[in-house]
């Protein structure tokens, strides 16, 4: 029932003024013609989902709030075009690919730079040794028997350096980050200006002179190989020993609906601490749903449509002057004396809503029971044929899939989840459980329980982007109080950092003999 309000010569709509009445009734249909003829003018354009949906839409925008019955009661009207883009759609296109281009050359051109250096270093101790038999094999020394096994001990000290820095260094990145890694970057200028080193003193003492003790050039290449291994061992310890000690706690909480998580953290930089979140993110929050979200914006938009509020004088009089004023304080005049029983709505809505949840899960888990009976029936059947008229699970699961579909949809629907499920992905979890012997709960309980992101499709988060906000340098350690921001396109992490206490331990001891006693018995007993 709508409610209407007055202040300063607004008044409750009422029949003591007929000529304010018809006023307020040629206003409305001149609004409602308008409205008519704008809508007139406008064109809907609705594009082909690229999977197919669970016998109904399969998006939900968090704006919107859609009735259990929305699949049947629909009308959709389409334009003349099958896809339709704005203009902020094609800027937003744009930066888009030019953030990835951006991406791809930068990550490409890290990529070559760090195999430029890893041949000059594998290259420099082989070129140490090969460069005197080129330039002046006839002034060296016969290489004797230490020499030769110098000879074997470089090459194994190549190897386990070249198996060590491809299991360290050469693996798939995982994350695109918006600064480099200093320590990797550190690391890098090190061994750079330690070869450029070894080749400045190669060059001086032993090109120059044309050294003919080829014994003394072979230990200078074991030496230089030596340290390599040596800078190897440091880059383990830098880039993976340091972090592991944990160092602070860290507090995650996703902006919409108050998810929070809590993590332990080491000495990181604060982008390799929002890589390391991301991660867990992915694992940990459930996924999230922006149709959850719209219940207390509808209730209060509810709230506020119930308001009008008319003008009685007419909009030729003095008052109207003060019109957007007036009416916005008789509206939140009335807003204020409905908010008694507001609270009693949110309580009989919260109750009819896990009302009818609980009813459609009712529903559903007695449909997938049956379902499964069935399976089982068929697969009796099923031993008793021939080996090649026997079903596979895809086609058991699409058999018995539409005995459960009509429940299992109610339910997504009621629980706000059919954007999460599409038809495909449902029948080849149903496959699944057929194949691995499963159980009707072990089926439902993708569907009951709200999973992490990476149980659901690639759609919900392989093209997620992250931007990193933050105060300080994004390259600069964890501390305490370290507050910093990773924003989606539907939601914000919020991160705020903790170290974690210094923690003193006393011991006391306790000396075994003061917990012994003696029992002490009369002999003589009273008669």
């Amino acid at each position: 029932m709508d409610t209407e309000s007055t202040y300063s010569g607004y008044s409750y709509y009422s029949g003591r003024s007929r000529g304010s009445h018809r006023h307020g009734e040629r206003s409305r249909d001149r609004h409602k013609s308008r409205s008519k003829d704008s809508r007139s003018e406008k064109s809907v354009t609705i594009n082909t989902p690229p999977a197919e949906p669970l016998l109904g839409d399969s998006s939900v925008r968090g704006e919107q709030i859609q009735d259990d019955n929305w699949g049947e009661t629909t009308t959709a009207v389409t334009g003349t075009s099958e896809h339709s883009l704005s203009q902020e759609d094609i800027v937003r296109i744009t930066k888009d690919l030019e953030d990835s281009v951006g991406l791809d050359c930068r990550r490409y051109f890290t990529l070559t730079l760090a195999v430029i250096l890893g041949l000059l270093v594998f290259l420099t101790p082989l070129a140490f040794l090969v460069l005197p038999h080129l330039l002046w094999p006839e002034k060296l020394q016969s290489c004797g028997t230490a020499c030769e096994g110098l000879f074997i001990s470089v090459a194994f000290k190549l190897l386990i350096l070249l198996l060590a820095v491809w299991a360290l260094f050469f693996r798939p990145p995982r994350a695109g980050l918006p600064r480099v890694f200093v320590f990797r970057a550190l690391l890098a200028v090190l061994v750079l200006l330690f070869v450029v080193s070894y080749w400045l003193f190669y060059g001086v003492r032993i090109l120059d002179s044309q050294d003919e003790n080829y014994q003394g050039i072979v230990q200078y290449a074991v030496s230089l190989v030596d340290a390599l291994l040596f800078i190897h061992y440091l880059a383990i310890v830098l880039l993976e020993l340091r972090q592991l000690q944990p160092c602070f706690s860290v507090c995650v909480t996703r902006s919409t609906d108050g998810e929070m998580r809590h993590y332990n953290l080491g000495q990181l930089s604060i982008q390799r601490a929002a890589l390391a979140i991301l991660e867990h993110y992915y694992c940990d929050f459930p996924v999230h749903n922006p149709a959850l979200l719209s219940a207390s914006k509808s209730r209060a938009a509810k709230h506020l449509a119930g308001l009008k509020v008319y003008n009685v004088d007419g909009p030729g009089n003095n008052a109207a002057t003060g019109l957007a004023h007036s009416q916005s304080r008789a509206m939140i005049a009335a807003a204020a004396r409905r908010r008694d029983t507001s609270h009693n709505e949110l309580y009989y809505e919260e109750a009819e809503h896990e009302r009818r949840v609980r009813k459609r899960k009712a529903r559903l888990v007695v449909a997938v029971e049956e379902a499964f009976t069935h399976i089982k029936h068929l697969q009796e059947e099923e031993q008793k044929k021939a080996p090649g008229d026997v079903m596979d699970p895809r086609e058991a699961a699409q058999a018995i899939f539409p005995s459960m579909a009509r429940a299992l949809q109610k339910y997504l629907r009621t629980t706000k989840q059919q954007h999460c499920h599409s038809m495909e992905s449902i029948q080849q979890h149903l496959a699944f459980c057929i194949t691995n012997n499963m159980t009707p709960k072990a089926f439902l309980e993708s569907y009951l329980t709200p999973g992490p992101t990476l149980q659901y499709s690639r759609d919900h988060w392989m093209a997620r982007q992250w931007t990193l906000i933050s105060e300080a340098s994004v390259t600069s350690g964890l501390k305490d109080g370290t507050v910093f921001l990773l924003k989606s396109v539907d939601f914000t992490l919020v991160v705020t950092s903790k170290k974690i206490p210094y923690i003193q331990m006393s011991e006391e001891y306790i000396d075994p003999k003061s917990h012994k006693f003696v029992l002490r018995l009369q002999s003589e007993t009273s008669v």
